[in-house]
This record gives C-alpha cells, sequence and structure tokens, in this order.
C-alpha cells in the first residue's frame, strides 16, 4: 500500500451525479456548488473518469464556484458502446449538449490529459464562451507527446487482441509508471473500477485514437490555446514521462503570458497532478477561477 487515500470512494462519488441521455447514450454529469456561482467545467482524461477530480471539487465549490464535471462517452459511468467510433469532435459535441442542458452560457474550462484535446476543440469552436483556461500534464503539441509503451502497443494493429486481456494489476503497474508520488492501492482500484465498468478496458484501441486525431487537427488546436486571449493557467507535474518538464519548457517559450504552478515538489509530481497533488492543484484553481 503506497500513499495516503485522496479521492473519496468511487461509489459516493457517482451517487452525487445522474445520467442524462444524449445523443442515444447515456452520459454521467455532476454539478457541485452554488447554482449562480461562476462556472467551470472539468474534463477528464485517459483512460479515468471524472472520478478524478474528487479532491479538487470541495474546494472549488467553497471557493464559490458552480463545478460541472462528466464522464466521456466510453469512460466511467457513461456508455460504452463497443462499435462506437470514438471521436475528440464528437465528446467536445457532447460537453457543449451537457452545458446546453444544465443552462450554462459562458464557463471556465479545466483540462487533463485526453481533455486537453477536448477542450482545445472547444476553444477553436467558440473562444468567446470559454472564460479562463486551466491545463493539467495533457498532449497539448502533438510532437511532445510520449505514449508510455502499452498505449502504443494498443494504438497499433494488436490493440483489439490485446486490450481483453488487461487486468487490474497491469493497469495499476502501468499508471504508477507515470506517477511522481505514490497513490494508495483503494485509490488505484477505483481507477480501475470506473476504466472497466462494463468491460470500458476494452475499448482502449478506440479510444486511443485521439493520437491520430490529435495530429490531423494539430494547427487548428495548437493556434486555439496560443491565440486564446483570456487568463490561462498550466499547473504542471514535472516529472511526466508522457507530457512533463519537456513540455513546459515549449510552454515558456509560446506563451510568455501565461500563469505556471509547476509541482516540483519535493517529490516533483508526474502525469496526475489532481491525484498526486490534490491539495497544491485545488488552491491554484480556486485563486486563479474564483471571483
Amino acid at each position: 500500500m503506497n500513499g495516503e487515500r485522496v479521492l473519496p470512494p468511487l461509489h459516493r462519488w457517482t451517487e452525487g451525479g445522474s445520467t442524462s441521455r444524449i445523443g442515444g447514450h447515456r452520459v454521467f454529469v455532476r454539478q457541485d456548488g452554488p447554482p449562480h456561482g461562476p462556472p467551470v467545467t472539468l474534463v477528464h482524461g485517459f483512460p479515468t473518469s471524472s472520478h478524478d477530480w474528487a479532491a479538487v471539487v470541495p474546494v472549488l465549490v467553497a471557493a464559490g464556484l458552480r463545478v460541472t464535471t462528466l464522464d466521456l462517452l466510453g469512460f466511467g459511468e457513461s456508455d460504452k458502446p463497443r462499435r462506437h467510433r470514438y471521436s475528440v469532435l464528437d465528446q467536445a459535441s457532447l460537453v457543449e449538449e451537457v452545458w446546453r442542458r444544465c443552462g450554462i452560457g459562458d464557463t471556465a474550462v479545466v483540462a487533463h490529459d485526453y481533455g486537453v484535446s477536448v477542450a482545445q476543440e472547444l476553444l477553436a469552436r467558440d473562444p468567446a464562451r470559454v472564460t479562463r483556461t486551466a491545463w493539467l500534464n495533457g498532449g497539448l503539441y502533438p510532437d511532445l507527446h510520449r505514449p508510455v509503451p502499452i498505449q502504443r502497443l494498443l494504438h497499433g494493429r494488436l490493440g483489439p487482441l490485446l486490450a481483453p486481456f488487461t487486468s487490474e494489476r497491469r493497469f495499476g503497474a502501468t499508471l504508477r509508471t507515470v506517477l511522481g508520488r505514490p497513490l494508495h492501492d483503494e485509490d488505484l482500484r477505483d481507477l480501475w473500477l470506473a476504466a472497466s465498468r462494463a468491460g470500458g478496458h476494452r475499448l482502449a484501441p478506440r479510444l486511443l485514437r485521439y493520437i491520430d486525431e490529435r495530429r490531423v487537427h494539430h494547427d487548428r488546436w495548437v493556434s486555439a490555446l496560443e491565440g486564446f486571449t483570456g487568463p490561462t493557467l498550466f499547473v504542471w507535474g514535472p516529472a511526466d514521462p508522457i507530457s512533463g518538464a519537456h513540455v513546459l519548457a515549449r510552454i515558456r517559450v509560446r506563451m510568455p503570458d501565461a500563469r505556471i504552478v509547476e509541482l516540483t515538489g519535493p517529490p516533483a509530481v508526474g502525469h496526475y497532478p489532481q491525484l498526486e497533488d490534490p491539495e497544491a492543484v485545488a488552491a491554484a484553481l480556486a485563486g486563479f477561477l474564483a471571483p
């Protein structure tokens, strides 16, 4: 057993939300905080779920923010259709529909990992709707993205054959390779339960097509990121082998006016800042987002 538990049990998190039918699929959505507080939308990464944010949300709520979280299609408590063609563009449309149904107009957006591509697409579509952006470790620049070996395998031709053999043990072992700080065994187990629910781990080859989409939409998404004129914050784990210090180096050159919180520790934080150092992440986000 490593680290201290930072997340509430998965079942407690899901009990606080509900599912809506969007585009023929059930989508899990939570709203926390005062109904008329400044809105903020948190977008999770691959291969986990909105539960990633559970240790951060209470601090944002205490700061007076109206927090919307959801499980993207193929993740967590949302539906996981086996033959669906998963697309970042479709996930962005899903977020927009959640906003419509929840009566959300302008909103801040916070994104991590896979979620950064969804947020870049949203920003490219309607930058005036986004009041401010906060980014946690993710592949903002496709040429700097360094997938771990198992992601490369699952993304390749053998992916559909390998995915069914993913186990909780292999999932945990892979996750540990991208962390700078250890997670509690029960937190890792809940991350696995969310990812594998309804056979979700079998979808990895389809979901990993986001790697290709990042290349296809490179110019549009990078332009949206760098051209955004609203307040921008990066809360970053430099020990991340996928999108760590090497990404921050470019951000500092290309976006010199952005605010950066680098979680250097010791020990330095890795790929999951909101799980590895939730207090620092929550404080940084609350200070940036609160009115």
